[in-house]
């Protein structure tokens, strides 16, 4: 249960942050929302408000937000469409009826339909039951009712399309820098409850047999510098140590406000994933912490950053071939994660949280068909050339990136069922 609670919690924590910015730079551009949805499939639960339906769906592999212009959208009304019509008192057009009677609705002005735009010029125009052709105008907030179903008309200049391409790159742009965003509050957060870690090589365990133990290193010992070479944070430490299996080095360490000098062979370690060699000691590390809010901003940016490089190196090193699409992960492989970092406490969970949202925001951001940085790149083709792509076209290119990535993720799924159950 508790890893079902921490799944379903960063998973819609996640999707919740990348959709809202999309939401967000949507609406600041005047684009009409339709839709704002959590998880993908059947819908669970939806609720209205203003011009937007929002809606938690039952299958948790992403979430979208629909606007006015986006692949099919809105009716049509064709001539000889017989429709009902209800008007306001200035005789302009509230909703628009579809396949519905007299016996439902007995104060509908019925009309035959000769033309109509419900875009731009916002009228229909058609014959009255006199068989007088007449013409009404239509309100901005016209509803369209088709069997009980209201849909709010979007004139053209509420349209996604209709947008400059600043406006359309920034509103598709947002939903991966929104993760970003929740990324750095995360870490954020963790540095003002937490602690910002010092980063200072001081070393918390040793481990029994290992090189450092061997040589009489001790928990509490502080390194200064390895073959002469000065260590001044954590992080050089594990970069020196992990450059030299199977080398020979001498550890210089402060304890007890005394100075000693120890030396111990580098033992050598392989990467089960990459086939790497790398050098390891045997030591832990608990960084001492400090509580200050500006450090906390600090370490949020520097976290977000570093994180951000980590996941670009991994994503090189699947290109390059070092990993292959068995070291990928999809819901079951996270899930499964999430239930192992559960245990390790509040904060490696958050911190866990904020790697994939990191992670979802540079995915995003790859320049692949239906990804948000696939319809980046196409409107950078636009803005090159003046005018924009085939929208046929390119909305034939982003459904075969999705029917791609169905089945990327088919075989994921199924390579981290394998893993995990079998």
């Amino acid at each position: 249960m508790q890893t079902a609670i921490s799944f379903i919690l960063i998973f819609g924590l996640l999707v919740f942050f990348h959709e809202f910015g999309h939401f967000l730079f949507a609406k600041r551009a005047g684009i009409m929302v339709r839709e704002f949805a959590i998880g993908m499939g059947p819908k669970i639960y939806g609720k209205t408000h203003g011009e937007t339906l929002y809606t938690i769906r039952l299958l948790p592999i992403g979430g979208y937000v629909l606007m006015a212009g986006q692949d099919v959208d809105g009716t049509e009304l064709q001539p000889g469409y017989r429709v009902g019509l209800i008007v306001n008192e200035d005789n302009v057009v509230k909703k628009i009826i579809l396949n519905q009677n007299n016996k439902q609705l007995p104060d509908l002005l019925f009309l035959e339909v000769e033309r109509a735009d419900l875009e731009r010029d916002l009228f229909v125009e058609g014959y009255d039951e006199e068989d007088q052709l007449v013409r009404y105008s239509v309100a901005r907030d016209c509803m369209l009712v088709e069997n009980g179903r209201e849909t709010l008309i979007a004139p053209y200049d509420r349209q996604f399309n209709a947008k400059t391409v600043g406006q359309r790159a920034m509103t598709i742009f947002a939903g991966p820098l929104f993760n970003f965003i929740l990324a750095f509050f995360i870490y954020l957060l963790i540095g003002l409850i937490n602690g910002v870690p010092t980063y200072e090589p001081i070393i918390s365990d040793v481990v029994a047999s290992d090189p450092a133990a061997q040589a009489g290193m001790l928990a509490g010992d502080k390194v200064t510098a390895i073959d002469g070479q000065a260590i001044n944070k954590w992080q050089d430490l594990a970069k020196n140590v992990q450059d030299r299996p199977g080398e020979t080095i001498n550890v210089t360490v402060e304890r007890d406000g005394q100075t000693k000098s120890l030396t111990m062979a580098v033992k050598e370690m392989k990467d089960e994933n990459t086939g790497d060699v790398y050098g390891q000691i045997g030591v832990q590390y608990e960084s001492p912490r400090v509580y200050n809010p500006l450090k906390a901003v600090v370490y949020g940016v520097q976290e977000t950053y570093s994180m951000t490089m980590r996941i670009f190196e991994l994503l090189g090193m699947l290109i390059t071939g070092k990993f292959t699409i068995d070291a990928l992960s999809g819901p079951v492989g996270i899930y499964k994660t999430t239930e192992t970092v559960a245990t390790w406490g509040i904060f490696a969970l958050m911190n866990f949280a904020a790697m994939l949202s990191i992670n979802l925001g540079i995915m995003n951001l790859l320049p692949l068909p239906a990804l948000d940085g696939g319809r980046l790149l196409f409107f950078g083709f636009e803005a090159v050339r003046g005018k924009p792509i085939d929208r046929q076209k390119e909305g034939m290119v982003h459904f075969v990136g999705i029917v791609l990535l169905m089945i990327l993720m088919v075989v994921v799924t199924w390579n981290d069922i394998q893993r995990f159950f079998f």
